[in-house]
């Protein structure tokens, strides 16, 4: 079934995380394997949660975070070694225990898109092993960026 819905355009981020394609992310068909895609969209999460200020559950106290419940990726064109690309991230959606980021991967300083997505991250506690709501300075930092 075709996706019908607008595709995102530069214009919606503000975040941008670099990725350089590695040889070893191609598989066998010559195009890079499809796992990578979801690979490239964490570690521009990571930097995007690093670049709100959230340095990980240690500077919270409580062992908390954020988790991912789902992730969806449309994949548009087929990537090759060489490629440098970029990430944008956007938070699309904030709820009470969770939120939703947007994910655009483009070739750099360029408007071809490789793919696009989501990905539902829920708030947890690990020690009381429960989705919590989120905290302030979080829902503000998302909101913020």
């Amino acid at each position: 079934m075709a996706d019908h819905r607008t595709l995102p355009t530069r214009s919606d981020f503000r975040f941008w995380w670099p990725i350089t394609v590695r040889w070893g992310d191609m598989d066998a068909m010559g195009h890079v394997n499809n796992i990578m895609f979801f690979q490239y969209v964490e570690s521009a999460r990571v930097g995007f949660f690093e670049a709100m200020g959230w340095k990980g559950w240690r500077e919270i106290g409580p062992r908390q975070g954020p988790v991912v419940v789902s992730q969806a990726l449309h994949h548009r064109k087929q990537v090759f070694y060489p490629a440098e690309l970029q990430v944008g991230l956007r938070c699309a959606e904030l709820r009470g225990r969770s939120f939703v980021l947007q994910c655009g991967i483009f070739w750099r300083d360029s408007d071809d898109l490789a793919g696009d997505g989501t990905t539902v991250l829920v708030w947890f506690d690990y020690d009381l092993g429960k989705a919590m709501d989120l905290p302030l300075d979080i829902r503000r930092a998302l909101t913020d960026g």
